[in-house]
């Protein structure tokens, strides 16, 4: 069990312990950790704002659980990772689902389908499938990313532009737009106005050339110092966080312990929010970790990652936390200000920590106008917008998938974008495989083959039937194999089938080749199959297969496939099979 675990989980906090690590590392790491926390700072307040609606009752108030959360997968993943410079916490990504769970199953089942997807991560990470993330095509990633960036930029419009009623807006894209349309009239221009100006102030502030000092916290900073002085909270009708949350927004103290209500019914009720939620997390942590790579020039342990992933998850719900997972921009910041060790990330929580517990009163100031337009600029800096230029350049196939997709994330919702994106991305694949493996017949004058394999000005026997498969044999290219033989005519005395052009099998080809061999023994015919790679002579000798046609009719090439060929047809018509 310990080879099982050290095999499996190795966190690079570590590493710290070999010998290498000094005091000019430590005081690097330490800078940058207060550097990325200053900058997660306002991030964690936004997606905590935005991620509980107002009217959802919870243990803590709601900016306060996106700073927790920041705080606890923050030092979490940092001490366990496996990437060196990894920093966690909540994302935008994950607003959606958020927001669907509580809709339906309120905040006590989103804290309980985040635990579920912790332990699904666990999970993966110790059967090692940080690897199999990876396969996840690109158009499906790329759509739902997209979709997330559109979603977010909606669901700010009300907060951005000041709006107020006395119901909440609707949470359905195609019910939103509508509604926002009709209430055009009640916008707040004053609060439009403060939105503006703090995207303006983000955009520009790397222009001055001032990267140390994140532009996001000065951009809130300046805003919220504005509107208390100018008191339009009061005169203009500005919402702030302590109009919408109360004084007491960011208590100074720490959340309570929270223990959701399990039931089985619950748990199946979850599963597929649970699953999504372990999917997004794992797709964007490894993401994140792999752009960290190439900053650092390093290669992270994508399973212990995954492990780290899950042990957050599990443990922030408790302290009523959101999902959370790796974050790209914050990843990128935390490196460019000159981490290079775990230390900069749990310097970073512990930095969040002080400004909670110390200047947590000053939260009610920040206007709810700016909040909305950090989340619109990190929507507009998440946003695969340059993917959508490229639409007619792509295959159709991909250009559908990525489509659907984020259409699907936009209307519907994130679950339902990612099943119906990797089962239609499946088919699209499984296709476009199937046509590119060719079926065709040999004749002498084939020339496309190594010496041994070649066919052209060699004898082919009459009554001797020859096929090439080229590319891998899947279901799709077991139906041409089928379609091939049945336009050949009366079955010859023996067929030939090359394989050396196939690299893989699957079930359905396997049942096609059984098909095959049932036709020609029922006819007193005999298969061939010759220059078979590893994976197929593999899988068919499992299946017993190679017993059933006799070992004698697998050759390693042509010319031995012809040789056998002529032996069967000198042989008597009732042992041509033996």
């Amino acid at each position: 069990m310990k080879e099982f675990f050290k095999a499996r989980f190795r966190p690079r906090m570590l590493e710290l312990f070999d010998g290498s690590y000094n005091r000019e590392r430590l005081v690097s790491d330490v800078l940058a950790g207060v550097t990325v926390g200053l900058i997660a700072l306002p991030l964690a307040l936004a997606l905590g704002v935005a991620s509980v609606p107002v009217g959802v009752a919870t243990p803590f108030p709601a900016p306060a659980v996106g700073l927790f959360t920041a705080i606890l997968a923050g030092f979490l993943v940092s001490a366990l990772g496996g990437s060196r410079v990894q920093i966690a916490g909540p994302t935008a990504a994950f607003m959606p689902i958020v927001l669907l769970i509580i809709e339906r199953y309120g905040y006590d089942g989103l804290l309980l389908a985040t635990i579920m997807a912790g332990v699904f991560l666990v999970l993966m990470g110790f059967a090692r499938m940080g690897a199999v993330i990876k396969f996840i095509p690109y158009p499906v990633t790329s759509g739902f990313t997209t979709g997330i960036a559109i979603s977010i930029m909606v669901s700010q419009i009300q907060d951005f532009l000041g709006i107020k009623t006395a119901s909440s807006p609707p949470r359905e894209f195609l019910e939103k737009v509508p509604w926002v349309w009709h209430h055009l009239p009640d916008v707040n221009p004053t609060s439009a106005c403060v939105g503006v100006a703090c995207m303006l102030f983000i955009y520009y502030w790397p222009r001055f050339g001032w990267q140390r000092v994140p532009g996001i916290i000065v951009a809130i900073l300046a805003v919220s110092v504005a509107v208390t002085v100018l008191g339009l909270p009061h005169g203009f009708g500005v919402a702030t966080v302590g109009s919408r949350f109360g004084a007491s927004a960011v208590p100074s103290g720490f959340p309570p312990l929270t223990l959701p209500v399990v039931t089985l019914e619950r748990i199946r009720g979850l599963l597929a929010p649970a699953i999504t939620i372990a999917l997004l997390g794992s797709i964007e942590s490894l993401l994140s970790a792999v752009v960290a790579d190439g900053l650092i020039n390093d290669r992270h342990d994508a399973n212990t990652e995954l492990v780290a992933q899950g042990v957050a998850n599990i443990v922030c719900p408790f302290f009523c936390g959101l999902p959370a997972t790796g974050a790209i921009a914050r990843t990128s910041a935390n490196v460019r200000a000159g981490c290079r060790s775990p230390v900069g990330g749990i310097v970073h929580s512990l930095t969040l920590l002080v400004i909670v517990l110390v200047f947590s009163r000053y939260a009610q100031f920040v206007p709810m106008a700016g909040i909305a337009a950090v989340l619109v600029m990190v929507a507009l800096r998440m946003g695969e917008w340059h993917e959508l230029s490229r639409l007619r350049q792509m295959p159709l196939s991909d250009a559908v998938v990525l489509v659907t997709t984020m259409l699907l994330t936009v209307v519907f919702d994130l679950v339902i974008a990612v099943e119906v994106g990797m089962v239609l991305a499946a088919f699209l694949f499984i296709r476009r495989i199937a046509e590119t493996t060719e079926v065709s017949a040999v004749t002498a004058d084939d020339e496309l083959e190594t010496p041994e394999q070649l066919a052209r000005g060699k004898d082919i026997p009459e009554g001797v039937l020859v096929y090439r498969i080229f590319g891998p044999f899947f279901f799709g290219a077991a139906e041409k194999m089928e379609d091939a033989l049945e336009g050949a005519g009366p079955l010859p005395r023996v067929m030939i089938l090359r394989l050396q052009l196939v690299t893989a099998m699957d079930a359905s080809a396997l049942n096609a080749l059984e098909s095959i061999v049932e036709r020609f023994q029922a006819a007193g015919g005999v298969l061939i199959l010759s220059g078979l790679h590893r994976q197929p002579l593999a899988m068919l000798a499992k299946a017993g297969f190679i017993e059933r046609i006799g070992r004698p009719n697998i050759c390693a090439h042509f010319d031995a496939a012809l040789q056998r060929a002529r032996a069967v047809l000198a042989a008597p018509e009732r042992g041509a099979a033996a």
